[in-house]
């Protein structure tokens, strides 16, 4: 995979950890700056793990489906994004008042990172097949995560709920886009 192409890849994962550094920047009356750096390595440390487990996983089975590399990545990528997209839009259309939770937390934020990190799950298996070096690819993912929340962090304690649709929307078309190029390279290139 091109570093461009995983770049984007890696900015499109990012975009749900994102929304919800800005939803915790904005929501939680004990959130300061150690909190914001705490999201932001949680975030990218599973960000990047999970295309790990991933891997791994497509790797067992990456010779079982290998000439079905590029639809797998265009379903999988398509799915996710789409699914960002369509949350997005769910949330536009019935915005909730965002209410001051009481306490930030350890466990509120690893649930967050869980939460956040499934898609890159998925990723990682589209890496298997594709023969993608994981090393360089969960160094993307991981560094580009943590700058995407330590930012979305900050601009939820000043700009709110503004930001966090749009953001999962963006992330959700670079996915989709992503997988649809795969699948045009893989197709006729």
């Amino acid at each position: 995979m091109e570093l461009g192409t995983l770049f984007f890849l890696a900015l499109g994962l990012s975009m749900d950890a994102f929304a919800v550094s800005i939803s915790n920047g904005m929501s939680y009356k004990n959130f300061g700056k150690k909190q914001a750096v705490l999201t932001a390595l949680t975030f990218g440390v599973f960000q990047a793990g999970m295309p790990v487990i991933g891997y791994f996983a497509g790797t067992f089975f990456s010779s079982a489906i290998s000439f079905l590399d590029h639809w797998i990545a265009l379903i999988l990528l398509g799915f996710i994004g789409g699914n960002m997209i369509i949350q997005a839009i769910k949330e536009i259309k019935n915005p909730e008042i965002f209410q001051v939770r009481k306490e930030f937390s350890l466990r509120v934020l690893l649930v967050q990172g869980v939460a956040t990190s499934i898609d890159a799950l998925a990723v990682g298996i589209s890496f298997s097949v594709m023969q993608t070096n994981i090393a360089v690819a969960v160094a993307f993912i991981g560094v580009i995560t943590f700058v995407c929340c330590l930012i979305g962090a900050g601009f939820g304690k000043k700009f709110g709920a503004i930001l966090e649709q749009k953001a999962k929307i963006f992330g959700g078309s670079i996915l989709v886009l992503i997988g649809l190029k795969i699948f045009i390279e893989h197709m006729f290139g």
